[in-house]
């Protein structure tokens, strides 16, 4: 058992469940290929979906685990492209690290302004967030819409905002699969992504959930 303490279960029987079902996940994944900070974030996706396909599916860019870790430890801002993350994300755990999570999916703002131009509220969303400062240097969590991790991609190629970590993994059937790919083009931008149509809220949280023990380890041992 690991000895975090803020990014633990709250109780020894629920450290209990969590531990041996990571042990399960363990012992059934079988071969990867993943460095062990990486196998810890493909491990935590799988054991929140029972989905042994992300060991293979989830791919990083070769810096992403320690952009993240770096980035939660500097307190950076989450972006996410729905409310379901922040909900999803551990308050507790954020509070430890002083990161505040955002998502502006639902303002009457960003409706109006989806309307007007025939976009979506997700792509509208993210403009706010960037007008208000928060994607640049901040960690992008995107599980649902592939138009908001679009139209990041966007603003990178655009306006030369650096994310300090993408998070993409847009569940669905049209343009998920192929914002991802244009996602992984990226080579000065750290991703986490989920390759083909698979992806969703809950691996995004999973994989924060990860990076957030991580991080605490490195705390721990600095």
């Amino acid at each position: 058992m690991t000895s975090n303490i803020q990014t633990e279960q709250l109780t020894q029987a629920g450290q209990q469940i969590e531990h041996d079902s990571f042990a399960i996940v363990d012992r059934e994944a079988g071969s990867h290929h993943y460095g062990e900070g990486e196998w810890q974030v493909v491990r935590r996706m799988i054991h929140a979906t029972a989905d042994f396909e992300f060991n293979g599916l989830t791919e990083f860019s070769g810096d992403a685990v320690e952009a993240g870790i770096r980035a939660i430890l500097n307190g950076a801002t989450i972006v996410a492209d729905v409310e379901m993350i922040c909900v999803g994300l551990s308050k507790p755990r954020l509070a430890h690290f002083g990161i505040a999570s955002h998502q502006f999916i639902a303002d009457d703002d960003v409706i109006a302004a989806a309307k007007a131009v025939n976009s979506t509220r997700a792509v509208q969303a993210m403009r706010k967030a960037q007008g208000l400062g928060l994607v640049d240097g901040g960690i992008v969590a995107v599980g649902n819409a592939p138009t908001a991790l679009l139209e990041v991609l966007r603003m990178i190629n655009d306006g030369g905002i650096k994310p300090a970590l993408i998070v993409g993994m847009p569940v669905g059937f049209v343009s998920a699969a192929e914002s991802k790919d244009a996602l992984a083009e990226l080579r000065d931008i750290p991703w986490i992504i989920t390759r083909g149509r698979k992806g969703g809220s809950t691996l995004v949280v999973a994989a924060i959930h990860a990076l957030l023990s991580l991080a605490e380890s490195w705390q721990k041992n600095a």
